[in-house]
C-alpha cells in the first residue's frame, strides 16, 4: 500500500473509525489487527521474518525478566543481611547470565537482517560476475523496515539488560510496538519507555489532535510529492547515466538529491507522526532543520535523530566509555599526546558508529565510503578544533556574528552535499567519478536552458522553486521558535479552512503523478 496515498488515508480513516468505536481497553488490539493487516498489504511474502523476530525476542525478553527476578530476590535477601561481597557477587552473575540471552538474541535478529539483506546480496552479486545467472532478484526478500524493527528489537532487549525496562508479558502487544503500521516504512526508530504505553494505553477521540495529525501528514505529502518526487526525475536522469554528464549538470543533480532525500524522507516522517498523532500517540520527531546545522556533528544532531539516537546510546557510549577503550586511551596517550590519546576512545567509537550507518544503508561499498566520509570529517573536526579556533583568533574572527553562522551554515551544506555522491551514486566509483567531473567548467548548461531537458520542465521548476522558499520561510519560524500548527489553530474558521484546502489542493493539483509513478517508493521504504 501506498504511503503516500489516497489507499493510505482510506485506510487510516478506517482504523480511526474503528478504534474510536472500540472499547477504550481494547483498542490497542484494533492497532495490531491494522498493523498486521497493512503489512500483509504492503509485503506479504515477508511477514514471517518480522513474526520469527517478535516471537524470539519477546522470549528471550521473558526469560531475561525470571533471571533477574530470581537474583534480585536473592539480592534483596543479602542487602538485609548487609552482606555486600554477597550483593556485588550475585549482580555480577545476573548480569552474566542475562548477558549470554542478549548475545544469542541479537545474533539472532542481526543475522536475519544480515543473510536478508547483505548475503543475498553479495551472493547473487558473485554469481552475476562469475556469469552464472540468477534465478530471483535477492531484493524480493528484503522485508519492509527490516532495519528498523531489526533496531527496535535490540534496543528493548539492551534496555531489559541494563534494567531501564521490564520485559513485556504479552506477546500481542510486543507484536504491535514492532509492528505499529505508521512507523514500519521508515521509522523513527523508537524505544519500548517511550512508544509502548501509548499504543496500549488507548485514546479518546480529540478533534483538535487529529486536525494537528491531518495537518502533519498534509505537510509530509507535500514535501513528498510535490518536493521529492518532481525533483527526483532530474537526479535519476543524472545520477542514472554518470558517465553522460559533467560539470554544472552534476552540480545541480547532486544539491537536487541533497534536496530530494530530505523531502522524501522528511516527509514521510511527518505522515507517519501524522498518522499516528490521529489515534493519540506521539511518535519522536526525527529531523530538526537539519541543513541549518553549522557543523556536521551538528547536523547528524539533527538528521535520522532516532537512528543517531540509537547508535550514541548503544554503540558511542558502550565503546568509549568501556574500560577496554579507557586503558586504550591511556596507553595511547604515550605515542600520541594527552589529547589525542585521550581522544582515541571517542574516536573509534565514532568510527563505529558512521560505520553502522553506512552499512545501515544497504550492503554496497559506497555506503560503507559514505559512512566513513562522515567519521573522518567529524573526527578532523575534533582534531583541528583547538587550532581552528587559534586561527580564528588570529584573523579576527568573530565565531558568534550572524555572518560568520551564514557561512557556517553553507559550508556544512557543502560538506553534506559532496557525502551525497555515494550515498546515491550507482556505485563507488560512480560516485567518484561523478564528483571528479564536477569540477569541469560548462556554465552553457544554465545560460542554455539544457538543464530543462533533464527530466523537469520550465513549469516543473517554477513549482519546485515556489515551494523551496515556502519551506524555507517556515523552517525560518521553526527555527525561531514558533509553532506553526498552534499559531494556525489560533485564526478564525474562516482562515483556518481557507488555508486547509489551499493546502490540500496544493498536493492534489502540484503533486507529481503520472506513468511510472510508485507513491510506495520512499527512498528509505527498505532500509
Amino acid at each position: 500500500m501506498a504511503f503516500a496515498s489516497l489507499q493510505f488515508v482510506i485506510f487510516l480513516l478506517a482504523v480511526c473509525a474503528v478504534y474510536f468505536i472500540t472499547p477504550i481497553k481494547a483498542r490497542w488490539a484494533v492497532l495490531l489487527v491494522a498493523s498486521y493487516a497493512f503489512y500483509l498489504l504492503s509485503s506479504p511474502n515477508t511477514l514471517i521474518f518480522m513474526v520469527v523476530t517478535t516471537v524470539a525476542t519477546f522470549l528471550a525478553g521473558r526469560a531475561m525478566g525470571k533471571i533477574q527476578d530470581r537474583y534480585q530476590k536473592r539480592i534483596d535477601e543479602a542487602k538485609e543481611k548487609k552482606d555486600r561481597e554477597t550483593q556485588k557477587k550475585l549482580k555480577s552473575e545476573s548480569k552474566a547470565a542475562t548477558k549470554r540471552i542478549v548475545v544469542g538474541i541479537l545474533l539472532l535478529n542481526f543475522g536475519i537482517l544480515a543473510t536478508l539483506k547483505y548475503f543475498w546480496y553479495y551472493l547473487e552479486t558473485i554469481l552475476t560476475n562469475a556469469g552464472i545467472e540468477v534465478p530471483f532478484d535477492a531484493g524480493i526478500l528484503i522485508p519492509l523496515g527490516i532495519s528498523f524493527y531489526t533496531f527496535q528489537s535490540a534496543a528493548y532487549i539492551l534496555d531489559i539488560y541494563r534494567n531501564k525496562i521490564r520485559p513485556d508479558k504479552n506477546l500481542a502487544k510486543l507484536a504491535l510496538f514492532f509492528s505499529f503500521f505508521p512507523i514500519i516504512i521508515q521509522g523513527p526508530i523508537s524505544r519500548y519507555d517511550q512508544l509502548a504505553h501509548q499504543l496500549y494505553e488507548g485514546h479518546t477521540f480529540d478533534y483538535q489532535r487529529i486536525a494537528f495529525g491531518a495537518q502533519l501528514m498534509i505537510w509530509g505529502m507535500f514535501k513528498k510529492l510535490v518536493v521529492a518526487d518532481r525533483i527526483g526525475a532530474l537526479v535519476d536522469t543524472v545520477f542514472d547515466n554518470p558517465g553522460q554528464y559533467e560539470g554544472f549538470t552534476v552540480i545541480i543533480a547532486v544539491i537536487c538529491y541533497t534536496i530530494q532525500i530530505y523531502a522524501d524522507f522528511s516527509g514521510g516522517i511527518d505522515i507517519a507522526r501524522g498518522a499516528a498523532q490521529t489515534l493519540g500517540i506521539t511518535l519522536e520527531d526525527n529531523f530538526k532543520r537539519p541543513y541549518f546545522s553549522d557543523s556536521v556533528s551538528e547536523f547528524w544532531r539533527r538528521w535520522h535523530i532516532t537512528l543517531g539516537n540509537w547508535c550514541k546510546d548503544y554503540i558511542f557510549f558502550t565503546v568509549s566509555l568501556s574500560p577496554t577503550f579507557g586503558k586504550l586511551g591511556k596507553k595511547s596517550r604515550k605515542y600520541l599526546g594527552d589529547r589525542v590519546g585521550k581522544l582515541m576512545p571517542v574516536i573509534i567509537a565514532q568510527i563505529l558508529v558512521f560505520t553502522t550507518i553506512g552499512v545501515w544503508h544497504g550492503a554496497e561499498l559506497k555506503y560503507i565510503a559514505y559512512g566513513w566520509y562522515q567519521a573522518v570529517i567529524i573526527i578532523s573536526g575534533m582534531l583541528l578544533e583547538p587550532y581552528l579556533k587559534k586561527l580564528a583568533e588570529l584573523l579576527r574572527i568573530n565565531t558568534k556574528s550572524f555572518g560568520w553562522k551564514v557561512f557556517a551554515i553553507i559550508r556544512t551544506f557543502i560538506i553534506i552535499v559532496i557525502g551525497r555522491f555515494f550515498s546515491r551514486a550507482l556505485s563507488f566509483n560512480a560516485a567518484i567519478g561523478m564528483f571528479i567531473s564536477s569540477f569541469t567548467w560548462n556554465p552553457e548548461v544554465i545560460t542554455s536552458g539544457a538543464i530543462f531537458e533533464l527530466g523537469i520542465s520550465r513549469w516543473d521548476a517554477l513549482i519546485l522553486a515556489v515551494s523551496l522558499v515556502i519551506w524555507f520561510i517556515i523552517s525560518v519560524f521553526q527555527e525561531r521558535g514558533v509553532e506553526i500548527r498552534e499559531a494556525m489553530a489560533e485564526k478564525n474558521v474562516v482562515v483556518r479552512w481557507a488555508f486547509y484546502l489551499l493546502a490540500i489542493a496544493a498536493v492534489v493539483i502540484f503533486g507529481a503523478y503520472g506513468s511510472g509513478y510508485d507513491g510506495a517508493e520512499f527512498i528509505y521504504r527498505e532500509f
